[in-house]
């Protein structure tokens, strides 16, 4: 393993770990409609949609995410996220903590700054 893999490797373990705990303590909301009404209130710090999610859905939770000027990330699948958080099922993501959030964000860019430089 060369060492930007081993870099992006553990950018990911970070990550899941940081989506864990923002999930046990109950910082991140799921779904579409959870989603968009916690955005309403403006409570939402981070939205994280599944890159393997429907195409409309994506299009449609940007558009809101750009409405209410929520910060957004499309990254990983349903599958694994799902797994992060503990979850089944589910491609949208929302964090409500900012310190959560800002961790979580600086990690997605991370490994993706890491997997651009592979390719």
């Amino acid at each position: 393993m060369n060492n930007t893999a081993g870099s992006a490797h553990e950018a990911r373990r970070k990550l899941i770990s940081y989506m864990g705990f923002a999930a046990k303590a109950r910082k991140i909301v799921n779904g579409y409609n959870t989603c968009v009404f916690t955005m309403e209130k403006g409570r939402i710090k981070l939205l994280i949609i599944a890159a393997d999610l429907a195409e409309n859905s994506k299009k449609k939770m940007i558009s809101a995410a750009n409405k209410y000027n929520v910060t957004y990330r499309v990254f990983g699948d349903s599958e694994e996220m799902s797994h992060m958080t503990g979850t089944a099922g589910k491609g949208i993501f929302g964090i409500t903590d900012e310190n959560f959030a800002n961790v979580i964000l600086k990690e997605i860019d991370h490994i993706e700054a890491l997997e651009r430089e592979v390719f």
